[in-house]
């Protein structure tokens, strides 16, 4: 795909040009704008390639609690945000859309007497959402990743997980798709993971 003199293929220039009222919002984006580094992942795709969708897995419990941080004062574990927005396969933002997220604590275990690691939050009216959390732990069978549930209002549930690039264990991990591979960055000690979520809506 032809590149211009930014070294940005067209289909990113598209792109950004959505996700640049994004940029001035929250801590991450603002780091992301200043050092020129804001790469958002996924592009938006044609009407029949939304969001990939996989397995639930066994560990989801429903009535997650309504927050956007996972951290407490006794948190163990690599401090990281998640954040990007959430989109139609037309490129528009969807606000009001629900996102459900849980997963391993950094020692590769779940926690299914109580909700550790879980909660739901709702994008604002620009389609934006933001998870401070941790980054999971691995346990054997699976690599590292985040299970994450997206619905639009009125719309269909999409359950799915988001990856790490990087990790040895993606070869090994049957579900492991690369469509779903966060951004991953690091600025002053603290990661910074991206990631678009796509949805198919009438």
């Amino acid at each position: 795909m032809k590149e211009n003199n930014l070294g940005l293929s067209r289909r990113e220039l598209v792109f950004a040009a959505v996700a640049l009222p994004a940029m001035s919002w929250g801590g991450a984006f603002n780091v992301f704008a200043a050092s020129g580094e804001f790469q958002p992942t996924p592009e938006c795709r044609d009407p029949d390639d939304p969001t990939p969708a996989q397995t639930p897995g066994p560990f989801f419990k429903p009535r997650s609690p309504q927050r956007t941080s996972f951290l407490e004062e006794k948190t163990r574990g690599d401090r990281i945000v998640l954040e990007g927005r959430v989109l139609s396969t037309r490129c528009t933002p969807i606000a009001r859309a629900l996102l459900d997220f849980w997963h391993a604590d950094a020692s590769g275990a779940y926690d299914n007497a109580g909700y550790q690691f879980r909660g739901h939050q709702f994008t604002d009216e620009q389609g934006r959402y933001r998870l401070e959390t941790i980054v999971p732990g691995i346990y054997p069978g699976r690599t590292r990743h985040f299970h994450v549930r997206a619905q639009a209002p009125g719309g269909r549930m999409l359950t799915t997980q988001l990856y790490f690039p990087g990790e040895a264990e993606n070869k090994r991990d049957g579900l492991f798709d690369p469509k779903l591979l966060v951004s991953l960055r690091e600025s002053a000690g603290l990661k910074l993971a991206s990631f678009h979520f796509v949805l198919s809506v009438s």
